[in-house]
């Protein structure tokens, strides 16, 4: 009996070991600031096609096209408290023209998560962990549900991870690890028809690239109203085309 005890002893010791080191392996995760590195002097440079609706029933979407380049400046204090980094955006119409800042953002590394604040908006934009098919509401700090919230639209929007670390071609790019960001594809009252009184349409994504940061976007939102035949909505395009 003596020699039994000091068995089960290194056996259970055993077994716990090989419970902590696959619970180790499970929750193992990509960190977020390899998708969304924060560095002064970084910057990711698109090609940005903004779309506008409509003016009549048989108008298409008027689309006016720049570059623009976001690089992170320096770090900050967000207004929480919070170590973050200011990000300045860059636009010009054509590449011979000399860039000229447009517009003053911030991003926030929270340690499983990436916070982007843009025109007061603050969107959980990545989240931990990065795997295929986690899913987090993004839009949760956003008020959408007050009677003078001028995004209503973007009310509940579960974001979720696909095509994670898998290769992509973006532009020019042909990246080798990363993930896809999915954030709304709904519409109602599709296809629109003369009869149609009502209809709207939402999609959202982003992919980011690994050691990059996102480098590409799509979004549209737009509501039809069959009364005068009108649409009323915006969207836009961002392909990477330049990064360091």
């Amino acid at each position: 009996m003596r020699k039994v005890f000091p068995f089960l002893i290194c056996a259970a010791a055993a077994l716990s070991f090989q419970a902590c080191k696959k619970s180790s392996e499970t929750f193992q995760t990509t960190a977020i600031a390899e998708y969304a590195p924060l560095v002064p002097g970084k910057y990711v440079s698109y090609a940005m096609d903004s779309l506008v609706y409509y003016t009549n029933f048989n108008a298409s979407q008027v689309t006016i096209s720049y570059q623009v380049k976001y690089q992170v400046d320096a770090a900050i204090t967000d207004n929480l408290g919070r170590p973050a980094y200011r990000i300045f955006r860059y636009i010009r119409k054509t590449p011979a023209q000399p860039w000229v800042p447009d517009a003053t953002f911030t991003g926030i590394n929270t340690g499983d998560g990436y916070e982007f604040i843009e025109n007061n908006y603050r969107y959980i934009k990545l989240k931990q962990p990065i795997r295929e098919g986690f899913s987090w509401k993004g839009n949760t700090f956003i008020d959408t549900r007050s009677i003078n919230s001028e995004v209503k639209y973007l009310d509940d929007w579960d974001y979720v991870y696909a095509n994670v670390d898998q290769p992509a071609q973006v532009g020019s790019y042909s990246l080798d690890s990363t993930l896809t960001v999915e954030h709304r594809d709904d519409s109602l009252n599709h296809p629109i028809t003369a009869i149609t009184n009502f209809a709207d349409k939402t999609v959202s994504r982003e992919i980011y690239a690994k050691g990059i940061g996102m480098v590409y976007r799509y979004f549209l939102h737009y509501e039809y109203q069959g009364v005068n035949r009108t649409y009323n909505g915006y969207g836009v395009r961002y392909t990477m085309i330049d990064h360091n």
